[in-house]
C-alpha cells in the first residue's frame, strides 16, 4: 500500500475554502477546484514508499532520492501487480479511474463527454493531422472516453441533461407571459424557440432548439440580455425559480452567451448531501455551485458547449450529444451487509464506496477488484492486508494494488469520532 500525494488543481472556478474545510488544512488562498487522486498522466498522484514490509521487494522500486514516483511511472513497473490480470485485460495497463474531490464556487463550462468510439476515432483523426494536444482548439486528449458520477458533500446544484420538450415550452411560455405583463416588446427569438419546441418529435425539437441558441449571434445575445433584465426587475418566476434564477447567475458571469438560455432546456437538479448522479456519454450536463466526490475513467475528454471563453466545436459538440430527454440518472447506494454504501453507475471503469466507522466497530472490507484508491475525510482509518498495514489520517489518501488485496479498514486505534472515507475500485467481478 502507498500512500499518496495529490495534485490540487486551482481552475478559477474553485472554491476558497471547501476542500482545505474538508481535509483539515490550510487554504492555499487561492482557488481550490479539484484535487486529483489517480494516475492520469497529466496530473499523476505520487505514490511514496511503501507501507509495511510486505510491500517491499520488486515492487517498492519507487524511490528516487525521496521514495517517491508518479503513480503511473509505478504502475507501468509492473501493470498485473497493481492493477490485476482482469483490469489490464479490459482497460489495458493503466489505471481505469480517477478519483477527485470537487468544489465548484462558480459554474463550470456547459459541456459533454464522447463515446468510447468516438473518442478513439475523433483522437485518431486529430493525431493524424497532427494537432498538438495542447492546443485550444483540440477536442481529444486521449483516446478514452470519460463517463462520470458525482456524490454530493454538501447541497449540490447541477444542470444534467434535456428536460421533456414540452417542460422547457412551457418555461419559454411563461417568459412570453412575462413581457406581455410588463408591456416589454418580446425578443424575436423566443417564438422561433418555442416553434422548435414545438415538433412532435422531442429529439427533434431539442435537437432544433439547441442549435438555434449554440449559433450565437447577436439576436441569441439580445434575447438573453432582454430575458435577464426582466427577471431582475422582479418578472414572476413560479413555477420556474430555480431555472430562471440560474439565468441571471449565468448571464452575470457569461454575458449573452448561448449556454445561458440552453439551460433552460436542461433538467436543474439540486442534490442534498449523500445523494449521486451518473452522466453517461451524451448527456449535456453543467456543475454550478457545491463540494462532492467525482469519479470518472480515466481520460480529459472534454466537448464544450457554452459558459466559457475556452474553444466550442460546435459540429462535434452536435455529433457528440444525445438529443433525449430521459429523466435525471441518480444513483441510489447498495447497502452491504456492514451497513456501508457501495455506488455503481453502469460504467465497468469504477464503482464507489462510502465508508463509515465508528469507534471500536467491526472492521470493513473494501469492495476491492483490481487496484483501488481511497481518500479519508474525516477521523483516522488503519488500513490492513496480508503484506502490510497503513494508517491514514483526515486528509490523506493511498493507492492499493491488486495484489495487496484483500484489505480491511479500521477505526484506527485511539482515534475519536467518527471516520470517513471514500474507496473506488473498477465495477469488474472480484
Amino acid at each position: 500500500m502507498y500512500e499518496l500525494e495529490n495534485v490540487l488543481r486551482p481552475y478559477a472556478w474553485g472554491s476558497t475554502t471547501a476542500i482545505a474545510g474538508l481535509l483539515g488544512r490550510a487554504a492555499s488562498g487561492g482557488p481550490e477546484a479539484e484535487l486529483w487522486i489517480g494516475a492520469h498522466p497529466d496530473s499523476p498522484s505520487v505514490a511514496l514508499s511503501p507501507a509495511g514490509a510486505g510491500s517491499a521487494g520488486a515492487h517498492a522500486a519507487v524511490a528516487d532520492d525521496g521514495g517517491r514516483l508518479a503513480l503511473d511511472a509505478l504502475i507501468a513497473e509492473d501493470p498485473e501487480h497493481h492493477l490485476g490480470s482482469g483490469s489490464v485485460a479490459e482497460f489495458g495497463p493503466r489505471l481505469p479511474f480517477l478519483l477527485k474531490v470537487l468544489a465548484a464556487d462558480s459554474p463550470l463550462s456547459l459541456q459533454v463527454h464522447p463515446t468510447l468510439e468516438q473518442a478513439r476515432a475523433g483522437f485518431a483523426l486529430e493525431e493524424a493531422a497532427g494537432v498538438d494536444r495542447a492546443a485550444a482548439e483540440r477536442n481529444y486528449k486521449d483516446d478514452n472516453h470519460k463517463p462520470e458520477m458525482i456524490l454530493a458533500l454538501t447541497p449540490f446544484e447541477a444542470l444534467c441533461g434535456f428536460k421533456p420538450a414540452a417542460d422547457a415550452r412551457a418555461v419559454f411560455e411563461l417568459l412570453v407571459a412575462d413581457f406581455e405583463l410588463a408591456g416589454l416588446e418580446l425578443p424575436p427569438l423566443v417564438p422561433l424557440l418555442l416553434q422548435d419546441l414545438a415538433q412532435p418529435e422531442e429529439h427533434t425539437a431539442l435537437r432544433s432548439a439547441f442549435e438555434r441558441l449554440i449559433a450565437g449571434g447577436g439576436d441569441v445575445a439580445e434575447a438573453t440580455a432582454a430575458i435577464a433584465s426582466a427577471l431582475i426587475s422582479g418578472a414572476p418566476t413560479a413555477p420556474y425559480q430555480a431555472e430562471l434564477s440560474t439565468v441571471v447567475t449565468l448571464n452575470a458571469q457569461y454575458p449573452g452567451d448561448p449556454g445561458v438560455l440552453i439551460s433552460l432546456l436542461l433538467n436543474r437538479i439540486s442534490l442534498a448531501p449523500g445523494e449521486a448522479v451518473y452522466l453517461p456519454a451524451g448527456n449535456v450536463h453543467a456543475y454550478l455551485h457545491g463540494l462532492g466526490i467525482e469519479v470518472m475513467a480515466s481520460s480529459d475528454n472534454v466537448l464544450r458547449g457554452g459558459l466559457t471563453p475556452k474553444f466550442v466545436d460546435v459540429p462535434e459538440l452536435l455529433r457528440t450529444i444525445s438529443f433525449e430527454s430521459a429523466g435525471v440518472p441518480m444513483l441510489s447506494p447498495e447497502t452491504t451487509m456492514l451497513g456501508q454504501e457501495v455506488f455503481r453507475p453502469p460504467f465497468r471503469e469504477f464503482q464507489l464506496q462510502r465508508i463509515v466507522l465508528e469507534p471500536g466497530a467491526e472492521p470493513v472490507p473494501l469492495a476491492q477488484s483490481g487496484a483501488a484508491v481511497i481518500i479519508v475525510v474525516s477521523g483516522s482509518v488503519l488500513l490492513d492486508s496480508p503484506k502490510g498495514e497503513l494508517r491514514l489520517d483526515r486528509g490523506s489518501s493511498a493507492f492499493l494494488p491488486a495484489a495487496e488485496a484483500p484489505v480491511n479498514a479500521h477505526a484506527a486505534s485511539g482515534a475519536t469520532g467518527t471516520a470517513l472515507a471514500f474507496a473506488v475500485t473498477t465495477a469488474l467481478e472480484a
